[in-house]
């Protein structure tokens, strides 16, 4: 009887598979792809915003074509401006929208599976709300701005060829187009600008909007805006000030009330060099505030359910 036992339990013995033992890395890895997965709009809208600039760019390098002789700046001064404001401009779109993009997605993030009740089945995974938390925060801080930074870089070049193509033969200097091209020069400061501006400094932002999204009953809008409000009413009208104002300004715009050594105020490129952007004291009371927001989200994330 034994060895019929012992001969039974051995096939169900063999059946067993060990455990698959994780990296701390992969459910954060799948998570963010997940993100993305989901929420199409985070790359889809940067390009749509490509696509369009470089529609309108298109259609002025073709009207310019046709009046070529009496438009064209043959000025290089002229010339480099205009060219450079262009490039500058599609850089601004793009960002500008990815910016737009990571505010709605924040806002969103963890109110949204609240609202259509996955987070019940997220819930039941072997990720922990922190993990949860995190690679949602990645995405407006890492991920759009690169995505924001690629395709910004492909759309000047794509406008770059494209004025190359339809000027050719009209008396302009192709190689003059391509030497006053500011972008093919400066792609890592739009990356470096990309990273501590719309990465680094707006971080208390987003991890203020993903701290409403955890809370939010409804119109997480409306609960992220109304506090600033106030906030910045019972200020102005107590004390006749405006500096939670201005402390919300300087926060949008990037450090550009930073002081030069003779007193005056350094411009906005001069206050994004390492030397002085990483010694900036807002920049690491503001990661300091996005932590704690961030921190307050994983803990309503873990006890919150659905609306």
């Amino acid at each position: 009887m034994n060895t019929q036992s012992s001969t039974i339990r051995e096939p169900f013995e063999a059946q067993r598979v060990a455990p698959v033992s994780l990296s701390a890395t992969r459910p954060f890895f799948w998570s963010v792809k997940r993100e993305l997965w989901e929420n199409r709009s985070t790359y889809i809208a940067p390009l749509v915003a490509a696509a369009v600039f470089l529609f309108g760019f298109l259609i002025n390098m073709l009207a310019m074509r046709r009046g070529v002789h009496a438009m064209w700046p043959f000025d290089p001064a002229q010339q480099h401006r205009l060219l450079t404001t262009r490039y500058e401009l599609a850089g601004a779109m793009i960002m500008g929208t990815a910016l737009i993009v990571g505010i709605f997605y924040s806002l969103d993030a963890l109110y949204g599976e609240r609202r259509d009740r996955s987070i019940l089945f997220w819930k039941s995974l072997p990720v922990s709300d922190v993990t949860a938390v995190l690679s949602k925060v990645t995405i407006p801080l890492v991920i759009l701005p690169l995505l924001s930074f690629a395709i910004t870089i492909a759309t000047q070049w794509m406008m770059l060829l494209l004025s190359s193509v339809i000027l050719l033969g009209s008396g302009v200097n192709i190689a003059t187009l391509w030497r006053d091209a500011s972008f093919v020069h400066v792609p890592l400061v739009l990356l470096y600008h990309l990273i501590t501006v719309h990465g680094l400094w707006y971080a208390p932002m987003y991890g203020w909007l993903l701290l409403i999204s955890a809370w939010a009953p409804r119109a997480p809008f409306l609960w992220a805006a109304l506090p600033p409000f106030v906030i910045y009413g019972v200020e102005k009208i107590a004390f006749n000030t405006s500096y939670f104002l201005g402390l919300l300004q300087n926060r949008l715009t990037g450090p550009q009330d930073a002081m030069a050594p003779d007193g005056m105020p350094k411009d906005f490129m001069a206050t994004l060099i390492p030397h002085h952007f990483f010694s900036e004291p807002g920049l690491w009371i503001g990661l300091g505030v996005a932590a704690l927001f961030l921190a307050g989200a994983v803990r309503l994330r873990r006890y919150q359910g659905p609306i």
